[in-house]
């Protein structure tokens, strides 16, 4: 039903890009050029300024745009309501995740919704924070599901669970056999964090700054970019982490890594649904939130 030269032309104007467009979409560059070039055609008139890598919309392009979207939303609440009489779920949703939640969290929750909705395709991209809300800013994903603070300029912010973060360690270090250590005792120890733009590293600074401890008061030897190579280097006995206690449970389980927590005050941060506030979710996006929301998270934990 909907036009697909509309949504295309609608992206390019978004990312200013031909070549990111043709990522999100799925699509190669010429034939993304082709949709273009069709509504160039239709129209009689240039819809974008080529000058060699920036591209902008002309003055009939920003017309067209205005109308695009709106034409866009109508389609998608078109959906909404037809599928709210039909009670039929179906397409795709594209979510991007940070990786705490992409790697431990949401695989268990998107098979238990396509248990329920077989129709839907899940597309996962899975990145840090910052990525996310890059992701969600260009189009490439309908909603994120973050760790971190987020500018809440232009999108929606709503909080889904609580997550707790515990101190890691091998099980031979000499703190494996306490159940809660001091923040202070950090300060003595060698420590493995994540990359800058990691909701993880920023929710562990945020804390440690509460309690008066700065990085330059920390030991921190290495700095990773994903949390399983973190797990592999503390199960080396190369330092210690901090990180949620949803990519221990194996480890837990099966005695390669032991936790702590903090003695002073138990360290929770915010699992966060995000989307962007100008665009009106799908009807099987809306649904997706939905199940989001209700889900019993505290059972995948007991697992």
């Amino acid at each position: 039903m909907d036009d697909h030269k509309l949504k295309v032309f609608c992206i390019v104007a978004e990312t200013k890009s031909f070549s990111r467009a043709s990522e999100i979409i799925r699509l190669t560059q010429p034939a993304v050029s082709l949709q273009i070039q069709a509504l160039e055609e239709m129209y009689g008139t240039k819809l974008f300024n080529r000058s060699g890598c920036v591209i902008t919309l002309t003055k009939a392009g920003e017309m067209l745009y205005k109308y695009a979207k709106e034409i866009n939303g109508l389609y998608a609440s078109a959906e909404k309501e037809i599928g709210g009489v039909t009670g039929l779920v179906k397409g795709i949703i594209s979510v991007g995740a940070s990786s705490t939640i992409g790697n431990y969290l949401l695989p268990s929750v998107v098979c238990d919704f396509k248990r329920r909705y077989p129709k839907v395709g899940v597309h996962i991209h899975v990145g840090n924070t910052k990525n996310v809300v890059e992701f969600l800013n260009t189009g490439t994903v309908d909603i994120g599901l973050v760790e971190g603070d987020v500018n809440k300029q232009k999108l929606r912010v709503e909080k889904l669970l609580s997550d707790e973060m515990v101190y890691v360690m091998s099980p031979y270090h000499h703190l494996a056999k306490k159940a809660s250590v001091s923040i202070m005792e950090l300060s003595k120890e060698p420590l493995i964090f994540r990359e800058e733009g990691s909701g993880t590293r920023q929710a562990i600074e945020k804390y440690l700054s509460k309690h008066g401890i700065l990085n330059q008061n920390l030991k921190i030897s290495i700095i990773m970019g994903s949390t399983e190579a973190i797990k592999g280097a503390v199960e080396e006995g190369l330092g210690t982490s901090i990180m949620s206690r949803w990519a221990t449970r194996k480890e837990m389980r099966y005695g390669s890594l032991k936790t702590a927590i903090f003695k002073e005050d138990k360290f929770l941060r915010d699992f966060s649904l995000v989307y962007k506030k100008s665009k009106e979710p799908a009807h099987t996006v809306e649904q997706f939130m939905a199940f989001l929301r209700r889900y019993p998270y505290n059972k995948l934990l007991t697992a």
